[in-house]
């Protein structure tokens, strides 16, 4: 497997390469087709006076779905071991999943009476969740502010995907995020699954259609 490692604000040392490409091991076992593995080594320095932290970020790539696991921590070493635990713990569950799908396969489709969604632990966003991505606002703060914020966002751009809400969900679980972006196939919609207590999924879709107003003046 390939192996790529660079830094952003801090020199890569060939003893960070080293432990790197001891520690990968464990990747390799249980991805055994990745291609290639990105380690991106980030040196954040805070103007209000906190301690500086390093970010390893890991992006594995393969004949597979993209994997992607971070940590965060004043020592890069164990930012490392952090991250690398994630992706471990990630690529276990994934290949679980698979073998126990082999024995129940979910097979996610809509009831035709109901319309339900069947097959997949799903449940739907509540009319709050809704309200709340519909009209919240969340104030962004531009890197050239002077003025500390508590909040960091950070932002990033993916080209869509079109597939299936089973088909995100073991997505989502790859990356080890609590939401993921897709289009969903069936409805052509722009749609998040999320995490929400134990197992159990949510799913918000937005409507493509214009609104009263454009639709009238057209």
């Amino acid at each position: 497997m390939e192996t790529s490692i660079v830094g952003v604000g801090v020199g890569i040392t060939d003893r960070f390469r080293t432990v790197v490409e001891e520690k990968i091991a464990r990747i390799q076992t249980l991805a055994s087709r990745a291609l290639r593995l990105d380690v991106k080594v980030t040196h954040r320095v805070y103007r209000n006076g906190h301690v500086p932290d390093e970010t390893v970020e890991l992006t594995l790539v393969g004949k597979g779905p993209v994997v992607r696991a971070e940590a965060t921590d004043g020592d890069k070493f164990v930012a490392l071991d952090l991250a690398i635990d994630k992706m471990a713990e990630q690529l276990r569950r994934a290949k679980e999943k698979k073998v126990d799908g082999r024995h129940h396969p979910r097979g996610a489709h809509f009831e035709k009476g109901s319309g339900a969604l069947e097959g997949i632990d799903v449940q739907p966003a509540s009319a709050d969740v809704l309200h709340a991505v519909a009209t919240g606002s969340i104030p962004v703060q531009s890197d050239e502010e002077e003025a500390y914020s508590p909040v960091v966002i950070r932002t990033k751009s993916f080209d869509a995907e079109w597939m299936t809400v089973e088909e995100a969900v073991d997505r989502m679980e790859l990356v080890g995020h609590d939401f993921f972006l897709f289009v969903d196939v069936r409805t052509d919609h722009p749609s998040v699954v999320y995490r929400r207590k134990g197992w159990d999924y949510g799913v918000i879709a937005l409507s493509t259609q214009a609104p009263p107003s454009e639709a009238l003046a057209s």
